[in-house]
């Protein structure tokens, strides 16, 4: 990187962390606020916050796995999807996210086939670990789920074995085995890796980009390491501590490396253009996200749901939204947000954007796009905006400092074990007056 860039990367980097630190202003909701439908193009996020097995660099919402605990929820998260009927709600694609979304088949398949049956869903995506996708059950949800993203991450035997991944899924060799029969199932398959983990040589991420191009899924999404104040105790524990950044270096290489694939994002490829992948928010502005700890951003807010099982469960008993606290943002923080998620994908239609947010973009971002012209992050051809090289790794910088930056409002949600059947407002902070708590700001 020249300077320029390097001061480019720098103050992004700065402005990032200032945005979400001004702006997650998160309030709690004296009763859940009502999620009014609009004559708009919705996409339908669905929690499952299960898991075997947590992983260090994991800050995602999400329980041990229990079997009764998990199907009491399946129960409770089908039921939220009829009172989103019921208020007028469709949808046009889903995404199931966690947790790990394969975690109870059975109750899994009866909830997207509501889904199919209640709302026009022609696209549904789904994540999964390595010990959940056995060609037997991948083959019950034939003709429901569209992609499915594997989370390997590595296929090197002695970073698995730091993250407690070896015995757990298997060796890199049955890693592979498990992946060559799962792959042609379902119409898209994806191997998710990370890169730039403490310690992680270039040969091995070059091993692991061989092995993921050699088994020939139709898809591989290579995420950097995100560390927040969340996972960094954790990732420093499990994998050490790095004392050089190798992430621009590492990029550099993984684009060069799949250089004969469609890059679909800044982070993710594939052998040929789909529009189904990991970033949902880059193809849906807005959102509506059901289950335990799930976003929602509708008209420019970010609502967010009960973490607490049990309140969960209780306010879906009452017929409520699930939803407990919000945050709003201003216009021209959602356009910043909403040009983020498009640019991400590597181009920007303008005139379909300003026609989508009634907005100005060149106008109301004018700086902002300046200064990114500047350093040759972007370029115009037409009417469209492009992403350059450099830009593709600096927005893919600034999703990750997104993402980390959520970790902000999971902080103040997240369940600790030993308050797990305590009122939601108590975890949040034991001294909080309930009488008040609807008055309340969070502001990171």
């Amino acid at each position: 990187m020249n300077f320029f860039q390097n001061l480019a990367l720098k103050y992004s980097h700065t402005m990032m962390q200032k945005a979400l630190n001004n702006n997650l202003k998160v309030e709690l909701l004296k009763e859940p606020q009502a999620k009014i439908a609009k004559e708009k193009s919705y996409m339908l996020y669905a929690h499952i916050p299960f898991c075997h097995t947590f992983c260090p660099y994991c800050s995602f919402h999400k329980y041990y796995y229990d079997e009764n605990l998990a199907k009491n929820y399946f129960e409770s998260l089908r039921e939220e999807l009829k009172i989103i009927k019921n208020k007028g709600f469709d949808f046009n694609a889903m995404y199931v996210g966690g947790g790990t979304t394969l975690i109870d088949e059975e109750e899994l398949l009866k909830t997207l086939e509501l889904c199919k049956k209640l709302f026009n869903i022609k696209e549904i995506s789904c994540e999964s670990d390595p010990n959940h996708i056995d060609p037997k059950k991948l083959s019950m949800f034939k003709g429901l789920i569209d992609r499915l993203s594997c989370g390997i991450q590595s296929f090197d035997d002695e970073t698995l074995k730091k993250v407690a991944r070896y015995h757990k899924f298997g060796s890199s060799e049955v890693l592979q085995e498990k992946i060559s029969k799962a792959l042609g199932i379902l119409p898209i398959f994806s191997i998710d890796l990370i890169f730039n983990l403490p310690t992680q040589s270039k040969e091995q991420l070059l091993n692991d980009l061989r092995i993921a191009k050699k088994l020939s899924p139709q898809q591989i999404t290579t995420y950097p390491l995100m560390k927040s104040n969340l996972t960094k105790d954790n990732i420093a524990k499990s994998l050490g501590v790095s004392f050089k950044d190798n992430e621009f270096e590492f990029y550099q290489i993984i684009c060069e490396f799949f250089k004969d694939y469609t890059q679909n994002n800044a982070w993710s490829f594939s052998l040929e253009k789909n529009k189904l992948n990991d970033e949902y928010v880059s193809s849906h502005h807005e959102y509506l996200g059901v289950g335990s700890g799930a976003f929602s951003f509708l008209d420019g807010e970010l609502l967010i749901n009960a973490f607490n099982l049990n309140t969960y469960t209780t306010l879906i008993k009452e017929k409520q939204n699930a939803n407990i606290a919000k945050a709003h943002f201003s216009q021209k923080e959602r356009l910043k947000y909403v040009f983020l998620t498009e640019i991400f994908s590597g181009s920007i239609e303008l005139t379909h954007f300003n026609h989508t947010l009634k907005c100005d973009l060149e106008k109301e971002l004018f700086i902002e796009l300046k200064a990114l012209k500047i350093c040759g992050a972007i370029y115009k051809e037409g009417d469209i905006l492009r992403a350059s090289k450099f830009g593709k790794y600096l927005f893919m910088v600034l999703m990750k400092d997104f993402y980390t930056g959520m970790d902000l409002v999971r902080a103040v949600f997240r369940d600790d074990a030993r308050l797990k059947n305590k009122d939601f407002i108590d975890i949040m902070r034991e001294d909080v007056d309930p009488l008040n708590a609807q008055n309340m700001e969070f502001k990171a």
